[in-house]
């Protein structure tokens, strides 16, 4: 790492966290004079105001300039989404112990006094609590599953960068204009040449800025030229399509902050980075430039990426913690012709990710049959390094998986991954990906209780009445998931109504085509993610409840109810908690008969998932995965038959074993996950597992764990991810952040910080096991 990228990383991080009420007051500023106008023309003219009026800066040393904030890693605020949950925490969200930010006196007074008044009544939030039905309340406020996306536009999407880049700003304009006329009275297209313009105009006023700095005289000369190339490109760029390296990576740069500015969403993420951006890195390669210069470009901008972090309410923060911004980039994998599509910049990628060890991008690997040897094999050594990249997703599944969706056989090979882990077609998908989670162990424990109190002394003996819990668990999961969709589609039709982003949409093919954006049904594949959570969980519970119950009858389940709803306190109830925990066989450790009721579980809600069709005419799509919440929505579920306490973490990630139960190594992990129909899950899933740094630490080691990865393709098994480091250097960290400051880990579907998280989650990732290959 040169000079200038080690002092460009450490000034991003040198300065705390704030609150940033300028893109809040701009927008409302706008909003307040727009009131006759469709809202999605409304939205279009905030955009363009904050874009035209937002303050901006070159900061020192700068290859790539633009910046959501002039102060580095500022969270910006949308009361227009959600103004309630801001006022309440204006005086707790400094000293709140997951992802505080400092807000000053005078802007808490600017929000009590101008944001929040404006607001109440008329944000997203508004409209969608309004149309909340009874019964889908009721299952919120049992915790039976949680709407997401009622704070934030729309994220968790991948624009269609390969045409941004190849006809410009200015050709996609003119495509918009031409629209415009044969359609006069299409407001989406009006609103998003409103924002195309606007964008233009903000990148020339970085030109202008450029060109005005380099005449500062104190500047070195070499400052002085670099500044006066960045004008001339931002001037260019703001008009025709990028030619080279850097232009491609600065527009590429700017039209992401463009899409942040209309959604304050997270996990806009980049696509296939290493096969759209390739043309430009050879030409520059062609045109004269080094292969050290270009690093640099790239280096420069992987550390933008990390300028932005999101601002979430102290709940949300919970269920997404360490800033999980989602600029996520996916490497590798097949072309559209089926063979591998891995090139020297996906290796570049990789190799300067080892040396900035940075949270983003969120590096994704896809992996196939064909991937050659090198380039696992770096993905590997990467991996080693501890950072908790790359995460790898398997070809071999997902493409069929895509095509059983209904996605053309090209458009599957093309797949990426936004935010975590979730899955989508790049420039073509609008998938809610995020849309909400379904407890399973929630609706376990509720059917488990009314069911058995049902039964009284009668339930003992046989798998027969096993079998009829399991068709009352069945029913209950049908019912729940029948709300989930419901309210999802709640949401949808909020942001559809309010929350129009015209800009992204023009970026999604087909919305421009049909005049729509993509809250309207605009992209050409419209899914609705919902994510199924707790899997392992239930299916430990399930086992220990049958063998212990329904085959030995070593108890009774009025007894066991007993001891579940008192949280196992009480004579004996320590050595049955014991018992059920150690005694039966768990998920994680190829236990035919555990692993198949995971399965089936999974199998009850996507089968009832697939039936739903949700507002944009569009099918649901199941996941399994947690990003953070598996401790959240653990602390809402009681105790349970496989000797978890009340209140009690779930087990990570969405398809990882509960911590400390998977015995028989990552293999046999491997092996039961992939009994799960993954196919299926084609929303996402995630599997963790953390290994021990020493067994990596010689090449026998790395043999061995590329092996590894190449039984996680045969098993066409989704995805997989690792934590490398050992439990003492992890403790070594929570006594002493201060020394450890820049350790990254794996959390979820991303890596964080250490010290960024709170005990509980630190915790979590200590205890999980330590796995040798």
């Amino acid at each position: 790492m040169n000079q200038r990228v080690q002092r460009l990383a450490a000034d991003l991080f040198a300065q705390e966290r704030r609150v940033s009420l300028e893109r809040a007051l701009l927008y409302t500023a706008s909003w307040q004079q727009t009131q006759e106008e469709p809202i999605i023309v409304r939205r279009a003219r905030a955009t363009a105001h904050i874009l035209d009026h937002v303050v901006i800066a070159i900061r020192p040393d700068e290859l790539l300039v633009g910046n959501r904030t002039v102060r580095p890693r500022s969270g910006i605020i949308s009361p227009e989404m959600d103004p309630y949950w801001i006022l309440q925490e204006l005086d707790t969200i400094q000293g709140r112990p997951q992802d505080p930010f400092a807000i000053t006196e005078t802007d808490k007074g600017i929000y009590r006094t101008e944001l929040f008044p404006y607001w109440q009544g008329r944000s997203l939030k508004d409209r969608i609590t309004q149309r909340i039905r009874p019964d889908i309340q009721q299952a919120l406020t049992e915790r039976i599953f949680a709407l997401n996306q009622t704070d934030k536009g729309q994220g968790h999407i991948i624009m269609d960068f390969p045409r941004l880049l190849n006809q410009g700003l200015n050709g996609l304009l003119q495509v918009l204009q031409h629209k415009q006329t044969a359609e006069p009275g299409n407001a989406f297209c009006h609103a998003a040449v409103i924002v195309y313009e606007a964008l233009q105009n903000h990148i020339r006023r970085y030109g202008q800025l450029a060109e005005n700095t380099s005449k500062q005289w104190e500047l070195p000369q070499a400052r002085r030229r670099e500044l006066q190339g960045i004008a001339a490109g931002c001037h260019r760029i703001a008009e025709e399509s990028p030619r080279t390296f850097w232009e491609a990576c600065q527009l590429l740069w700017f039209v992401s902050l463009a899409a942040q500015y209309e959604s304050n969403a997270s996990s806009l993420s980049l696509g296939r980075f290493d096969q759209y951006m390739l043309p430009f890195y050879r030409y520059s390669l062609a045109q004269g430039e080094s292969p050290e210069q270009l690093r640099e470009v790239l280096a420069c901008f992987c550390i933008k990426t990390n300028d932005v972090v999101l601002i979430r309410s102290q709940e949300s923060a919970r269920y997404f913690a360490g800033f999980p911004t989602g600029y996520t980039i996916t490497l590798g994998g097949v072309d559209n012709t089926g063979q591998d599509a891995s090139n020297e910049l996906s290796r570049l990628l990789l190799d300067v990710h080892g040396v900035l060890k940075l949270p983003q991008p969120n590096l994704s690997v896809r992996l196939h049959q064909g991937t050659p040897q090198r380039f696992l094999q770096q993905a590997a050594r990467v991996i080693r390094m501890g950072t908790g990249m790359p995460q790898l997703f398997n070809d071999e599944v997902i493409i069929p998986g895509f095509t059983a969706k209904g996605v053309a056989i090209d458009d599957a090979r093309d797949y990426a991954i936004v935010g975590c882990v979730e899955l989508s077609i790049p420039g073509r998908t609008y998938g809610l990906h995020d849309i909400a989670m379904l407890n399973l162990a929630r609706i376990m424990e509720r059917t488990l209780h009314s069911w058995g109190a049902r039964q009284g002394e009668d339930a003992a003996g046989g798998n027969q009445q096993f079998a009829a819990f399991l068709a009352a668990l069945a029913t209950d999961i049908r019912h729940c998931t029948k709300l989930v969709a419901a309210g999802a589609d709640i949401v949808d039709e909020g942001h559809g109504e309010f929350a129009p982003t015209p800009f992204l949409s023009s970026l999604i093919a087909d919305c421009v085509d049909k005049g729509l954006d993509v809250t309207a049904g605009g992209a050409r594949y419209n899914f609705s993610g919902v994510q199924g959570i707790g899997q392992a969980n239930v299916a430990d519970s399930l086992y220990a409840l049958q063998q212990a119950v329904f085959v030995e009858g070593s108890i009774g389940l009025p007894e066991l109810l007993t001891a579940l709803r008192r949280n196992f306190t009480g004579p004996g109830q320590e050595k049955l908690r014991q018992r059920l925990q150690s005694r039966y066989a768990k998920y994680g450790n190829d236990v035919d008969e555990v692993d198949q009721l995971a399965a089936d579980v999974f199998a009850v809600f996507v089968d009832e998932l697939d039936r739903h069709q949700n507002r944009r005419s569009g099918p649901f799509t199941a996941g399994a995965y947690t990003v953070s919440a598996h401790i959240p929505l653990g602390a809402v579920v009681g105790a349970t038959p496989d000797g978890r306490r009340a209140g009690e973490q779930l087990a990570d990630g969405g398809l990882s074993p509960m911590i400390g139960r998977d015995l028989h190594g990552p293999t046999a992990v491997l092996k039961s996950v992939s009994k799960l129909d993954h196919l299926r899950s084609i929303n996402g899933s995630l599997l963790n597992l953390k290994l021990s740094p020493d067994t990596l630490a010689d090449a026998a080691g790395m043999r061995k764990f590329m092996a590894l990865l190449r039984a996680f393709v045969t098993l066409k098994i989704q995805h997989v991810q690792f934590n490398v480091i050992s439990r003492s250097a992890l403790r070594q960290a929570q006594a002493d952040p201060k020394s450890h400051g820049h350790l990254l880990v794996r959390v979820a579907g991303y890596s964080a910080f250490f010290v960024d998280l709170d005990q509980r989650l630190q915790d979590d990732i200590i205890e999980r096991a330590e796995h040798r290959v």
